[in-house]
């Protein structure tokens, strides 16, 4: 009993000040790692985190290579970049995963909220996607679409179906940087023009190409790339020069005064007229394309006013441009209120790119555009070896028919919606949040040093709390152009429960770190 009261009392014992919690007298304390203890007159206190929320599943137990031997080959045989991008101080070392949880090779169990990048789409390991790759795997592995058969017909068809007219033809790639690479070139071929527009801030892929369209210098290389392309101001009405309380779609708006008159948005007038000085003066009378998120991502969840993209989508036209929404993070029902990202900014995109998602972790792209756009791209030979795969189409299949079935797309608009009004009182709260933001489970929580100034949180402050959250059982991602923002992008079968969970555990990182600071 002394090991466990010390270990309550220490860096473990997890404590909120989250009102409304309070623990039964006969109560059961969960570690991480699943394992729990009870004494039946051990009393806690109101201000006690809730465990994390209790999971029947049981991983296989690890046999495997010890965590010394795999950073040993992580340093010396695989790229660099992967030491460069390694998350934690003290590593996490996967080992199974099952809807949103993971394990580790000890058997700790992790809350899973950022879903290997946005990628895990509707849990991992879901028993019926996974059902429809083994299904497929017995059967044909691979073909290409030089031949005829019915996975690849049957998905595109299905995917084209959640599209509205035109948008019915279905070009398939094996990763979103891919898809857009694919679509800035279909875009310069269709309309006969050359420059690009994107946001400050974007992230749109790291391919050679894609890293033209990527306005983000932690992703930038100091050789020529983005020959073409021109980044405008990102309208971000929490960091940007305008905006206010009544901006954004989203269930949380910023704390900033706003003088606008109702159905009057200053701040979008403001970051158009930026948009119209950058077609004026950076770009040729003619362009290719604009290509945009409908919430940005790696950004971390930036919204735009209400009608930005209306109004940017028809300065674009009135150039000869088309317009790309990037739904690599926002698409298949994550924004909850629509299930793609583009339709919640009531337009209707000339194409659009995907990835993530779509495959639930398997490697799969796509872009779905016009047939006219289509047919111009078929002046020349495209051939994708991987482009369509049978076990991928497969897959992909069944997430369609999962998100339908188990209803992700609302649970996503329930819980997302729950995460961050609840989060938001943390922001009321805490003087180090600056921001709530997102729709659905995009959810962006920017970090800064006081309200005032609204300057970033260094880097290393953010890894203090970024470290206490995933010791606490709970794995995030974080983003933006100085790192500053924690990203919540879990897989979309994520319960109340575990967002209550989080909630208390990012409650008391912050006020750890307020404490030390």
């Amino acid at each position: 009993m002394l090991k466990l009261v010390s270990r309550v009392r220490g860096r473990w014992a997890l404590f909120t000040t989250l009102p409304g919690f309070h623990r039964p007298l006969s109560a059961k304390i969960h570690w991480a790692s699943g394992a729990s203890c009870q004494k039946s007159d051990w009393r806690c206190s109101a201000t006690d985190i809730p465990e994390m929320p209790a999971c029947n599943f049981s991983p296989d137990e690890y046999k495997g290579m010890s965590t010394a031997r795999m950073m040993e080959i992580r340093k010396q045989n695989c790229n660099p970049m992967t030491m460069k991008v390694t998350y934690y101080k003290k590593p996490v070392f996967i080992h199974q995963g099952h809807m949103q949880y993971l394990w580790d090779v000890d058997g700790t169990r992790y809350l899973d909220l950022f879903a290997g990048v946005a990628t895990v789409s509707v849990g991992h390991c879901h028993p019926k996607v996974t059902a429809a790759a083994e299904k497929q795997l017995r059967k044909l592995w691979h073909t290409t679409f030089i031949y005829v058969y019915p996975t690849l017909h049957e998905y595109c068809e299905k995917l084209a179906s959640y599209f509205p007219d035109p948008l019915k033809v279905v070009f398939l790639t094996n990763s979103g940087s891919e898809a857009n690479d694919l679509a800035l070139f279909m875009a310069r071929l269709y309309t006969g023009n050359f420059d690009i527009i994107t946001f400050r801030g974007s992230y749109h892929g790291g391919s050679p190409m894609s890293m033209g369209l990527t306005s983000n210098a932690a992703y930038k290389y100091p050789v020529a790339n983005g020959l073409g392309c021109t980044n405008t101001m990102c309208p971000d009405v929490f960091r940007g020069p305008w905006g206010g309380r009544h901006c954004r779609d989203s269930p949380v708006q910023t704390t900033r005064e706003c003088s606008c008159a109702e159905g009057h948005c200053v701040a979008n007038e403001q970051y158009i007229k930026q948009l119209k000085e950058t077609l004026a003066t950076s770009v040729p009378p003619r362009i290719a394309a604009f290509f945009a998120e409908p919430i940005q991502g790696v950004g971390g969840a930036v919204q735009y006013p209400k009608n930005y993209l209306k109004e940017a989508y028809k300065l674009v036209r009135e150039r000869g441009g088309i317009c790309i929404a990037d739904e690599v993070q926002t698409g298949f029902g994550r924004t909850g209120s629509h299930f793609w990202g583009f339709q919640g900014h009531d337009v209707i995109p000339d194409m659009v790119t995907m990835a993530k998602g779509i495959g639930n972790g398997f490697p799969m792209g796509a872009v779905v555009t016009t047939p006219e756009i289509a047919a111009a791209f078929a002046q020349g030979v495209h051939f994708n070896t991987f482009g369509g795969n049978p076990v991928a189409c497969a897959v992909a299949s069944a997430v369609l028919d999962t998100i339908i079935e188990d209803g992700t797309q609302k649970n996503s608009l329930d819980v997302g919606t729950h995460l961050m009004t609840e989060l938001a009182k943390l922001r009321d709260k805490y003087e180090i949040i600056g921001d709530v933001r997102g729709k659905g489970l995009q959810i962006g929580v920017e970090m800064i040093k006081d309200k005032a100034s609204r300057d970033p949180l260094p880097p290393q402050d953010m890894a203090e709390i970024f470290e206490d959250v995933k010791d606490m059982g709970v794995l995030i991602g974080k983003g933006g152009v100085y790192g500053q923002i924690f990203r919540i992008k879990p897989p979309m079968c994520i319960t109340k429960e575990d967002a209550d969970f989080f909630l208390a555990v990012f409650n008391k990182s912050v006020q750890n770190y307020m404490e030390r600071r």
